[in-house]
C-alpha cells in the first residue's frame, strides 16, 4: 500500500497479439514499444514486451505477447497465451484470407471466455470475489479488439472497412483500422484495450459476469479520415500519427461519409 503522497503502482494488464503470418502483428507491437517500423518480414514464434502507459490519469503496465501466425506454429498457442486480459486480433486489409484466419483464434478465445464465466459463477456461489487484476482464478472474460492493419495500402485493399467492422460486431469485438508504417491508431488501439479491460473489471466488481454486451455497444471517439489534400500524396510524406485511413476505392457510404459516422468500437 503506497504511503501518503506516493503514486499507486502501475495497474498490470496483459495483452496477447494474434493473427495470420505477415499481417503486421510484430510491426504494430514494435511501433508501440520502440516507435520503430521495418518493411522486412521476420516470422515470429513468440516475443514478449513490457511498456508503461498513462491513460485517463492512471498508470498501466502492459505485458505484450506477440504470437506466431503461421499454421505450423499454432500448436504452440497454449494456455499461457489464453490467460491474457485482452486480445488484439490483427488482419491485413489487403488480404481476405487474413481476416478469415482470425476465426481460429477467436474460437479459442471464446472457449476461454466460457471457462472464465464458469469460474466466475462458481466463485460467486462460494461467496468469493470475481474481480481484481492479477487474480489467480481467471474469472473476467477477455477483451477482444480487431485491428485491420496496413490501412495505408488503399490501392491494394481487399477488405472494406465496413466488412471488418461487421466481422467484429458479429463476434462481440471492438474494431480499429491501423497502420504500423504511418503510426495510425497504434496508441489509440491500445488505449481502447486498456479502457475495455478497466471497464470489464469494474463490471466484475458490480457482479456483472458477462461483459460481451459492453463490447457490442462500446463507443469511443470517432476515427477521422485523412484530409482530402492528402489523398493523392505520397504515403511516406503524410504526417506520422495522423488518425484514420485513406478511403480511395473503399465502397462504404458516400465518399468520406462512412468514416465520419463510424465510431471505433
Amino acid at each position: 500500500m503506497p504511503y501518503a503522497g506516493e503514486s499507486p503502482p502501475p495497474v498490470p494488464i496483459s495483452i496477447t497479439i494474434c493473427g495470420d503470418g505477415g499481417c503486421g502483428k510484430s510491426s504494430i507491437t514494435l511501433r508501440l514499444v520502440r516507435s520503430q517500423w521495418t518493411s522486412e518480414y521476420d516470422p515470429t514464434i513468440e516475443d514478449s514486451y513490457s511498456i508503461t502507459r498513462q491513460i485517463d490519469g492512471a498508470t498501466y503496465h502492459l505485458s505484450l505477447t506477440d504470437t506466431a501466425g503461421q499454421e505450423e506454429y499454432r500448436g504452440m498457442w497454449a494456455s499461457s497465451n489464453l490467460g491474457a486480459d485482452a486480445f488484439l486480433l490483427v488482419y491485413d486489409i489487403t488480404s481476405h484470407d487474413s481476416l478469415e484466419a482470425l476465426g481460429y483464434f477467436n474460437d479459442l478465445i471464446d472457449m476461454e471466455a466460457e471457462t472464465r464465466l464458469d469460474n466466475a459463477s462458481r466463485a460467486q456461489r462460494a461467496g468469493l470475489s470475481t474481480s481484481g487484476a492479477g487474480s489467480g482464478a481467471r474469472t473476467i472474460p477477455p477483451v477482444k479488439i480487431i485491428a485491420g492493419n496496413k490501412c495505408d495500402l488503399q490501392e491494394s485493399r481487399q477488405v472494406p472497412a465496413a466488412q471488418g467492422l461487421d466481422w467484429a460486431r458479429k463476434r462481440g469485438c471492438g474494431f480499429m483500422e491501423t497502420s504500423a508504417r504511418l503510426e495510425v491508431n497504434i496508441e489509440e488501439t491500445f488505449a481502447l484495450i486498456v479502457k475495455r479491460v478497466v471497464e470489464g473489471r469494474r463490471l466484475a466488481e458490480m457482479g456483472v459476469l458477462d461483459n460481451t454486451e459492453m463490447d457490442r455497444r462500446g463507443v469511443t471517439k470517432p476515427l477521422t479520415p485523412l484530409g482530402s489534400e492528402d489523398r493523392d500524396s505520397d504515403p511516406e510524406k503524410r504526417g506520422v500519427g495522423t488518425r484514420g485511413p485513406r478511403l480511395d476505392g473503399d465502397r462504404v457510404g458516400k465518399r468520406m461519409g462512412f468514416w465520419r459516422s463510424l465510431r471505433c468500437w
